[in-house]
């Protein structure tokens, strides 16, 4: 190196400093001063915490401040908006069409961004020549931090797309503050400020053609059970008609009342056994609308289900809010995704057979306690008849209800969910508005949390398919929502050996049913296990 005779000392000893090989300029020389490679693989993982501290550290400040000002602005505000309108934001995200697919985009470009960030701040802070070995380690510890930071991202970004074309399937863009004519207005603000019981009629049945039924021959609602929740305590009954029931009434001040003016009947004085079946109640959803205009009770997004709301909430004496049709064919992908269920088996149940036509079924589910049941059993659970009555079957489709509302966790939702979604989309069909989902969730939480009571309309009750005594119906229904109400146990249920009810399995223990037959019954007894029974 060549210096300056003319110059001072000290000028020559500062250029001589500035020019020593290895030493790089500027704000990158301050960081080369004082930090490692080992220093920089650090700041590149603090970087990863708090995006924009490592460019801040390496000497980028304008970019790194940037960077966490908008990081802070972002979380402090997610914090706030979760801690002060976490419901006005779950409203918003889930109400309105699109939204979650909007926020499954923003979760993904955030997601790059911050990768992004990542990677060139490993950049700025490593030494200028890096030995091969170096760069190795800072690929690995940069690839690492993305994945930890993406990986969460990605899945939610997933859930939230998933969730918004469920959604978008099953409920569209439907809105409470729109209703159809079978539905009430609610205040999504308040949806239970001035409503103290919701109820869903719950429909149940396949198109045909896993029952060797034509597919021409339509859905039959095998299944029809009314839920009555309590808002504000999430109390719930069970209300079960037998598909069998005849003359299903309609108000005299709905427009199909001009239609069927003495109920879902025959007109003719005497008709055939075979005319009769073409009025029972699961024919009600096939063959009201292939005889009524679409159009009579307004706009309505399934007028079988809709018409059925009608007379099924005025046969039992309430105000049917919403349905829930459920088509079995797909029933044992959504029992499947949630992991399955474990249910008490007191009797042989067939699997598949023909009573009339003499076939005998393919197997049986054998007796037994806290039997764990895939779809395909659970539905033989739920649906085999072969000489057994429909009413056997009616207890154990409520049984199938309890299971999964009581086993059915908030974790196995998550680590599902897309199977589930994916088995929501082709089972289920409802009315519910869009907009009050967020609170029928909360709602659902209530409702898992307390015990099931059921009332099945069957002969033992008193009950006459093909002549029933509405009037009687109705007392029944109003004095058992008052049993669940006061907490009354309309059986007893044994003390030592009963679990709890939001254990995955059911009381296990033989138990002595009171003498009293009461007007409704706790799920807990009805589904738990009782040898001989049957």
């Amino acid at each position: 190196m060549s210096t300056d005779p003319s110059a001072p000392d000290g000028a020559n000893a500062r250029r001589a400093a500035a020019s020593e090989p290895g030493e790089p300029a500027g704000p990158a020389r301050r960081v080369a001063h004082s930090n490692s490679f080992s220093g920089s693989l650090g700041w590149t993982v603090l970087g990863a915490v708090i995006p924009g501290l490592g460019l801040w550290r390496a000497g980028r400040r304008v970019a790194g401040g940037i960077i966490m000002g908008l990081f802070v602005v972002l979380v402090g505000g997610a914090a706030t908006l979760f801690l002060t309108s976490r419901k006005a934001v779950e409203n918003l995200v889930i109400a309105q069409q699109g939204m979650l697919q909007n926020v499954a985009i923003a979760l993904l470009v955030l997601a790059v961004l911050w990768v992004v960030v990542i990677g060139v701040s490993h950049l700025a802070l490593r030494p200028s020549r890096p030995s091969v070995g170096q760069r190795a380690a800072g690929a690995l510890v940069v690839g690492a931090l993305s994945f930890v930071v993406a990986a969460p991202m990605a899945v939610g970004a997933n859930v939230a797309w998933i969730a918004g074309t469920t959604l978008d399937s099953l409920v569209g863009g439907s809105d409470s503050n729109t209703p159809d004519s079978t539905q009430p207005t609610i205040n999504v603000q308040d949806p239970w400020a001035n409503k103290d019981r919701l109820n869903f009629l719950i429909l149940g049945g396949d198109s045909g053609t896993g029952s060797g039924r034509s597919a021409s021959v339509g859905m039959r609602a095998d299944t029809v059970i009314v839920a009555s929740i309590d808002t504000h305590t999430g109390a719930t009954t069970l209300f079960t008609l037998p598909r069998n029931a005849e003359k299903m009434p309609f108000p005299p001040n709905s427009p199909l009342h001009k239609y069927y003016p003495n109920g879902f009947t025959s007109p003719s004085a005497n008709p055939s056994l075979y005319e009769r079946s073409q009025y029972l109640l699961n024919a009600m959803y096939r063959d009201v609308p292939a005889r009524v205009p679409h159009d009579v009770l307004g706009k309505t997004k399934d007028f079988g289900a809709s018409a059925m709301k009608v007379s099924v909430g005025y046969a039992l004496g309430l105000d049917i809010d919403y349905f829930v049709k459920i088509n079995m064919d797909g029933f044992k992908d959504f029992i499947n995704a949630i992991g399955g269920i474990t249910l008490n088996v007191n009797y042989r149940i067939p699997m598949g057979g023909q009573t009339d036509a003499n076939i005998a079924p393919g197997g049986y589910i054998e007796p037994g306690p806290n039997k764990h049941m895939m779809g395909g059993t659970a539905l033989w659970y739920a649906r085999g008849r072969y000489h057994l009555d429909d009413y056997k079957r009616m207890e154990r489709q409520r049984c199938v209800i309890n299971a999964v509302v009581q086993q059915t966790t908030p974790e196995t939702v998550l680590t599902n969910f897309q199977s589930i979604a994916a088995a929501g989309e082709k089972t289920i069909t409802t009315d519910v508005p869009r907009n009050l989902l967020s609170d029928l969730v909360d709602l659902g939480m209530k409702v898992k949390n307390t015990k099931l009571r059921s009332v099945v309309f069957d002969p033992q009750n008193g009950f006459n398919s093909p002549n029933p005594n509405w009037t009687d119906v109705r007392k029944k229904v109003q004095k058992a929502l008052k049993e669940t109400a006061a907490g009354v146990e309309a059986t007893a249920t044994p003390t030592p050996t009963s679990t709890d009810s939001t254990s995955p399995s059911a009381s296990t223990s033989p138990t002595t049913k009171a003498t009293t037959k009461a007007k409704s019954e706790d799920l807990d007894y009805t589904c738990g296990y009782h040898p001989g029974k049957g």
